[in-house]
Order: C-alpha cells, then sequence, then structure tokens
C-alpha cells in the first residue's frame, strides 16, 4: 500500500467536504470532525433532535468515500442476530446442513440508527463488532471488512421505550458529537434545496484503500512528549481522586475519563492535523477535540443533578484550568 503526504491528507479533506457541501447546509464542525474520528479509526456518536440530517449526512459521507454501507434501524424487538447474522439450516441432497448467513454488520461503514432503542442483548452483539473488529456466531469467529467503522444515532428528547447506552459502550466511540438546530439562513437553504428539486447524486471521490493509507498515516504521525502530557493532564484533571483533578470535578463527579480517553485525544488531535496538512499536532488539536472525547466518559454524580451542571460544563470548566507545560 502507497504512503500518503499530509498535504494529500488535506486534498481529500476538500474534495470530500465539496461533495457533502451539496446536499448538508451547515454543520461544518460536525462533519470535520466526523472525518477525523473516520481517519483516526474512531467510532462515533451523533447525538440531536429528529429531522437535523444525521442520517442523511452518514449516507452521503459512504458515498462520497465509496465504501460499503449498511444502515440498521434499532428497534425493541431487535435481535442480536439481526445485526451480526445467523446460522440456518438448509436441505442439501436429503442432508440438514447449517449455513451462516450474514448480518448487516458486515459494511465497511455502518448506521445505528437510534442506538438506544434497542435492548441490551443487542447492543452488547454491535459492542465486539466495534471493539474486535469481528463477530461469533456458532462458536466461530469471523472477521469484518476493513475499514470498519460504526455511526451510531441517538435522539437526547425522547426517553421512553429507550435503553441508555452502558458506560462501557459509551466508552467504544471515540467521539460524541452533538448537532445543534441550524441558523435561520442555513434553514433557508434547507428548506430551498429539499422542497425545489431532487438531492444531487453524489460522486466517489475516495476509496476503501485511500482511507485506510490515512488511518496507517495517523497511528505513524509524530508527537512532541508537551502534546501528550497535555492530553493526559486533561483525562486526569477529570478523575476526582486524582491528585491533578479540578474542583468541579472533586465536587460533581462520580466516574472520570479513563486511559482510552487520553488515547482518543492524541488520535483525534493527530487526524485533525492531518487535516490540515500538518503530520504533527498541536495542544490546540488537543483542545479542539477535547470536549467530544471527554463529555460521554464524564460521569456526573447526584450534586451535580442538583446544581444542573452536566458533563459538558464541566469538561469545558476544566479545558480553561489545565495549562500547557513546556518541555
Amino acid at each position: 500500500m502507497n504512503d500518503i503526504s499530509p498535504k494529500e491528507v488535506s486534498e481529500l479533506r476538500d474534495h470530500i467536504t465539496q461533495e457533502l457541501d451539496q446536499v448538508i447546509v451547515g454543520q461544518k464542525q460536525i462533519v470535520r470532525l466526523l472525518l477525523a474520528s473516520l481517519f483516526a479509526r474512531g467510532h462515533c456518536l451523533l447525538v440531536g433532535v429528529p429531522g437535523l440530517a444525521k442520517t442523511l449526512l452518514v449516507r452521503a459521507l459512504s458515498e462520497v468515500l465509496n465504501l460499503s454501507f449498511k444502515r440498521i434501524q434499532f428497534t425493541p424487538d431487535l435481535m442480536p442476530g439481526d445485526i451480526i447474522g445467523s446460522e440456518i439450516l438448509q436441505e442439501r441432497e436429503g442432508r440438514l446442513e447449517s449455513e451462516y448467513k450474514p448480518g448487516p454488520v458486515f459494511a465497511n461503514l455502518i448506521l445505528a440508527d437510534e442506538i438506544n432503542r434497542t435492548p441490551p442483548k443487542t447492543q452488547a452483539a454491535l459492542l465486539e463488532a466495534m471493539q474486535e473488529h469481528k463477530v461469533t456466531v456458532g462458536g466461530q469467529s469471523r472477521a469484518l471488512p476493513d475499514p470498519f467503522l460504526v455511526v451510531a444515532t441517538q435522539n437526547p428528547i425522547e426517553q421512553e421505550g429507550t435503553y441508555p447506552l452502558p458506560e462501557a459502550q459509551l466508552d467504544r466511540f471515540m467521539f460524541s458529537l452533538y448537532l445543534n438546530y441550524p441558523a435561520k439562513d442555513e434553514e433557508m437553504e434547507i428548506v430551498k434545496r429539499t422542497t425545489l428539486r431532487e438531492l444531487p447524486t453524489l460522486k466517489p471521490s475516495v476509496s476503501a484503500e485511500d482511507l485506510l493509507r490515512v488511518q496507517q498515516l495517523v497511528l505513524a504521525a509524530p508527537v512532541s512528549d508537551h502534546v501528550i502530557d497535555y492530553a493526559v493532564s486533561l483525562a486526569a484533571a477529570t478523575r476526582p481522586g486524582n491528585p491533578e483533578a479540578s474542583q468541579l470535578a472533586r465536587d460533581y463527579v462520580e466516574w472520570g475519563a479513563g486511559p482510552r480517553a487520553s488515547q482518543y485525544l492524541i488520535l483525534g488531535a493527530k487526524a485533525l492535523a492531518l487535516l490540515e496538512g500538518r503530520i504533527s499536532p498541536e495542544t490546540a488539536d488537543v483542545r479542539e477535540v477535547a470536549l467530544p472525547v471527554l463529555q460521554h466518559r464524564v460521569i456526573t454524580n447526584y450534586r451535580a443533578t442538583g446544581a444542573g451542571k452536566k458533563s459538558r460544563d464541566i469538561v469545558q470548566s476544566i479545558l480553561g484550568q489545565v495549562k500547557e507545560k513546556s518541555y
């Protein structure tokens, strides 16, 4: 597999965003961070009220990236076999033989729509696929295609009939991205595009091989010790029992972010740097990914509920307190 340069990565970013701009209005930062998570082999959780084009964004991205794509609509009656596949009995030459029928998880890009609408047993089936990049059916493990990426969506306002994601599964998502309502001019453009004509067909501009090359470069990109120190210090500041914890964390946090958060802060920073054509990340890149990496990993306590403090507020406060150290 041929090497790819940071300049070529930034050019790929331009190709992707130009295509997405034909169907997605606004959401520039969401698109930027979603690309960073894909380039860093990270799964992503999109949180937003209905109608903010979460599903459209992921589907459009799959078209631009020329990846195999499957959408799984999560419902209360969805079973693990509906996701990972199952063994069925087939009659051949008068004999019954078991045959494996793959589920929709066998694709490069998976859209797990409304992931919190399915019971924990089914969520756990997806968890193995996300973490191990394989599924086990009938005692046999089967590898998933490479690249393999899961983008899940979640509705934050509807709680009836939902199953909140366990912390262990939330931790598997590199980013949690919160989509806001569009500005008035953006909403006017959305209405024009969707009521006056059909959305255009996007041209595939990035192959699976291109994506794998970028992912390898993200892993290989060098990082300065002071950038790693800053990322680790941010994660440590969220842990109430840690000497470096902020006062806000000691008061309002039950459990802070684990070591996976530090890893994702660096991987996300490296991906952002490459998107800009830089080979090595800076602390500014770590700060940019800190909120989407940390906010779903900081578990607040009962005092936070009484004080109206959310994980997002605590992470933003910590970002203002943790200082970069010089080496």
